[in-house]
């Protein structure tokens, strides 16, 4: 069961202001100021704007963190305390933290490169001691006190917050643990942004996911995490329950570096389906990887036709709002899957004029609408063929 949501995002900080975002269509697309982007012909972004870590960060102190695992520790916070979970609960709580990431802190690794060329041997050791990607999960357990939490660091790229989640899901099915803050976190980079734009993958103005016209992805940053526990956790607490994991499908093709196989996604879909002991008939709405490049959004698209059939659900994808996230994307897009199911709306997609026909996909364009969902898929696509997908479904009451 999900019973906490922490999201820090462009679109807002908090549960509260990214529901509003989500519902409203909000972009907060802008030059990227994160890096000198001096010699790229475009360089806009969705990076977030005035973020203030002492906010939300209780017992750490942020200057030791790096940018993502301030978002990490922040948004786990707001998902403890959305979860109702004190620090006594905690305490006596066995307790899995699961972070994923694309780049962990290589804006931090960005900025020692730089020092070691400007003077070599000259670099910072402050920043030194947080760039370790391990901090990401690490440093949310030591935000709680949790002395006794096992900390995981997933790096799976941009499917990494999925598979968190399906991590989480498997401690906590298995009686493993007792609570898992579950999710993903990246901040923007000059090398992920750099490295999209040597592929030819960056859009030269805003993102759109499966229009004729789409030209790529735009950088986003941020971090989305859940709190999960069991059912019987859930009422024994009087916890809200606000919805429920029900399985998820896992695979890697390896098939190439960074070009998506239709089989292996689609097969990554039935897994995941399977798992869920759900039907695709069932499925009521699909939040798509949906990056707004050319390969992707044609191969997903393929893919969802393939085990959907000719009419498949409606497909949105957040991506056209939040850019992409990288490790965070999957785990922000959970927690609007969370929230369409518990307030009853599908989110849009946004920068949208016309729908290319080789998708063929109803992706609810420009403005969210009302819906009665009870089951809603999450897609997860990396690089080097890493899938991932989740099935949430409507938590309506019930007893243990």
């Amino acid at each position: 069961m999900i019973t906490g949501l922490g999201a820090v995002s462009s679109i807002g900080t908090s549960v509260t202001e990214f529901l509003a975002g989500l519902r409203s269509g909000r972009s907060a697309v802008r030059p990227i100021s994160a890096f000198d982007t001096t010699g790229f012909e475009h360089a806009n972004g969705c990076e977030i704007a005035d973020f203030d870590p002492e906010r939300w960060i209780e017992r750490l102190d942020p200057e030791e963190l790096g940018r993502a695992a301030r978002f990490a520790v922040a948004a786990a916070r707001m998902a403890a305390d959305h979860a109702g979970l004190t620090s006594d609960v905690l305490a006596g709580s066995r307790v899995l933290v699961a972070v994923g990431t694309t780049d962990g802190e290589t804006r931090d690794l960005d900025r020692l490169v730089a020092q070691d060329l400007a003077e070599p041997g000259a670099t910072d050791p402050r920043i030194a001691r947080r760039a370790s990607a391990s901090r990401l999960s690490a440093s949310v357990a030591r935000e709680f006190g949790l002395a006794d939490a096992e900390a995981v660091t997933i790096p799976t790229a941009c499917a990494a917050g999925n598979y968190a989640i399906g991590y989480g899901l498997d401690a906590i099915r298995a009686g493993d643990a007792d609570l898992a803050f579950c999710g993903g976190a990246d901040a923007v980079c000059l090398k992920t942004f750099a490295g999209f734009y040597r592929l030819g993958t960056i859009a030269p103005d805003v993102c759109r996911p499966f229009d004729l016209d789409r030209k790529g992805i735009l950088t986003g940053e941020g971090s989305g995490i859940l709190v999960l526990e069991s059912l019987e956790s859930a009422l024994a607490r009087g916890a809200r329950i606000h919805a429920e994991v029900l399985g998820y499908g896992l695979n890697c093709d390896a098939y190439h570096q960074v070009a998506p196989l239709e089989e292996s996604v689609a097969d990554c879909m039935r897994l995941a389906v399977e798992d869920a002991g759900v039907k695709p008939s069932e499925v009521d709405l699909i939040s798509a990887h949906g990056t707004g490049t050319k390969a992707n959004d044609s191969t997903e698209a393929s893919a969802i036709h393939a085990v959907f059939g000719d009419r498949p659900p409606r497909t949105v994808s957040m991506k056209s709002m939040l850019g992409h996230t990288m490790g965070a994307a999957s785990a922000l897009a959970a927690i609007g899957c969370t929230l369409a199911l518990e307030h009853g709306f599908i989110p849009p997609t946004i920068n949208h004029t016309t729908t290319d026909p080789d998708c063929g996909l109803d992706c609810v364009p420009n403005e969210s609408v009302a819906a009665d969902l009870r089951i809603v898929q999450n897609n997860g696509l990396a690089f080097g063929g890493n899938n991932a997908v989740v099935i949430f479904g409507r938590y309506d009451g019930g007893a243990a």
